[in-house]
């Protein structure tokens, strides 16, 4: 079981929903946080609300100069939680290349950004914990998701990619694959959303994953399973009930 009292975690993308509810989870467990985000007043707003052992510093991911600042300016940290993103809801007919493209250096690249200023400090000491967003979306295809699920097919594969390099070092790696989480991002969307959670319910799971360890976690249990399922249909099937 990880202790993480002591400890200091920066979250990217933690002024509000699961990134926020997260935050609190690591103060209560004794750890300090640094949140990052685009937005400076949310940030202030949450660090007031957090208590002393939270600070801030702002950062967009989109712009590896300022990831860079942003790098330097919060300093060594034991662990690292990537929740930034950006998602509007849309299908190929319908492209928007301006979206498409922030979904895809945003949700992606950006996460490639920050972890090329985090990973080989926690390399070079050998000692470190990295905890990736990724998405439900990510394990195939769907319609109506152009660049978000794309985005977040590559991020689960980097994942997947630095915990086979990194699986017998002091550096550890973990994914968590969320469903539907009430957010500013799931409020754009005009249908139904089994199992769509709370970020409180849905940072305690991700917390207690951190905790207690294994690398990828998919959640919720239950409706994860359509989506872990459907990599071993065939196409001319998963294609017939998906789209």
């Amino acid at each position: 079981m990880r202790d993480f009292n002591g400890k200091r975690y920066w979250l990217v993308g933690a002024s509000a929903g699961l990134g926020r509810a997260l935050a609190d989870k690591l103060v209560h467990a004794g750890a300090e946080v640094v949140i990052s985000a685009r937005g400076e007043d949310g940030l202030k707003q949450a660090v007031s609300e957090i208590g002393p052992k939270a600070s801030y510093v702002t950062v967009d991911v989109s712009d590896n100069d300022d990831v860079i600042r942003a790098a330097t300016a919060v300093g060594e940290v034991d662990g690292y939680v990537h929740l930034a993103g950006v998602y509007w809801p849309q299908g190929a007919k319908e492209w928007d290349a301006d979206q498409v493209n922030a979904m895809c250096d945003i949700n992606f690249t950006g996460l490639a950004r920050v972890l090329g200023q985090v990973v080989p400090n926690m390399v070079r000491r050998d000692r470190g914990h990295i905890v990736i967003t990724s998405s439900l979306t990510g394990f195939r295809g769907l319609p109506g998701s152009i660049g978000y699920t794309a985005s977040k097919a590559a991020t689960m594969s980097l994942a997947e990619c630095m915990y086979a390099d990194l699986r017998k070092t002091g550096v550890d790696v973990q994914v968590v694959n969320p469903g539907f989480i009430k957010t500013q991002l799931t409020d754009k969307n005009d249908f139904n959303m089994p199992f769509i959670m709370e970020p409180e319910e849905a940072a305690q799971i991700v917390f207690d994953h951190m905790r207690y360890g294994g690398f990828k976690r998919s959640f919720p249990r239950l409706f994860s399973l359509v989506f872990r399922g459907s990599q071993f249909l065939p196409d001319w099937l998963y294609y017939r009930i998906f789209s």
